[in-house]
């Protein structure tokens, strides 16, 4: 669990209702259901309208990791492959068969199937660094949907605000309808610039992290197991692969 997310959130949303609360402001004046259907609905669209369905869909699974990070167990992880190499060291690749069969960690279980194959260090490190550049790619697209959402809900939020000013226009005549049109108009505008700068940008460069992180993870894999193929020392490996260890 990411407690600074959970943190960042209360702080930002509390200090601008305390702050509004303090002038004397009331939290009804900033429910407007029009505002937000305006800004909320107008500004997925438009990310719809420029994201691919799988990139659309795998953003929405990612956006738990903004509370809840897939959890990246670099310092066991070299514990596990320092125990591989001293496996093969001993009992030779075929040795690691087992080791394989028995790995939960997907990525990994590849890397070592494909060590017991007895193929190629250099083969190895092609096929898992494919693998990893795609996912890579994969996971700072879904990361970019909700930059996206950041860069146009301010916009968003504008063109609710030229709508209840429009509204307001047309009813001049009618004073008791004034009110509710310039009040749209302005919470319109709170809510694109605060839900950009407040939520979507931040959760944006904060999904980019975790995605570094989780790519950081699978080259210390791939550089551990190229290097039990390539039978360096077990010491020297876990050595080279605290590096990755921030």
């Amino acid at each position: 669990m990411d407690i600074l997310s959970f943190v960042g959130v209360i702080v930002a949303f509390g200090a601008i209702l305390g702050g509004n609360a303090l002038e004397g402001g009331h939290l009804s004046s900033l429910m407007q259901m029009t505002a937000f259907i305006i800004v909320f609905g107008g500004t997925v669209g438009a990310v719809m309208i420029q994201s691919p369905m799988k990139t659309f869909l795998l953003s929405l699974k990612m956006a738990v990791w903004l509370f809840f990070p897939p959890k990246i167990k670099s310092a066991e992880t070299i514990e596990k492959i320092s125990v591989w190499s001293n496996t093969a060291r001993k009992e030779g690749l075929l040795g690691l068969e087992s080791v394989a069969e028995g790995e939960e960690d997907v990525f990994a279980r590849k890397g070592l199937q494909l060590l017991v194959d007895g193929s190629e260090p250099e083969t190895i490190r092609s096929i898992l660094e494919v693998e990893v550049g795609t996912s890579e790619y994969e996971l700072t697209q879904g990361a970019k949907v909700y930059e996206g959402l950041g860069g146009y809900c301010p916009t968003v939020g504008i063109i609710g605000a030229v709508m209840g000013l429009i509204h307001v226009m047309n009813n001049l005549a009618d004073p008791s309808k004034l009110g509710s049109g310039i009040a749209t108009a302005f919470v319109a505008t709170i809510y694109g610039v605060g839900l950009a700068n407040l939520f979507f940008l931040p959760m944006a460069s904060k999904l980019k992290v975790i995605v570094h992180h989780k790519t950081q993870y699978q080259e210390m894999i791939v550089e551990g197991i190229v290097s039990i193929a390539e039978g360096e020392n077990p010491r020297n490996i876990e050595t080279k692969l605290q590096g990755y260890v921030g």
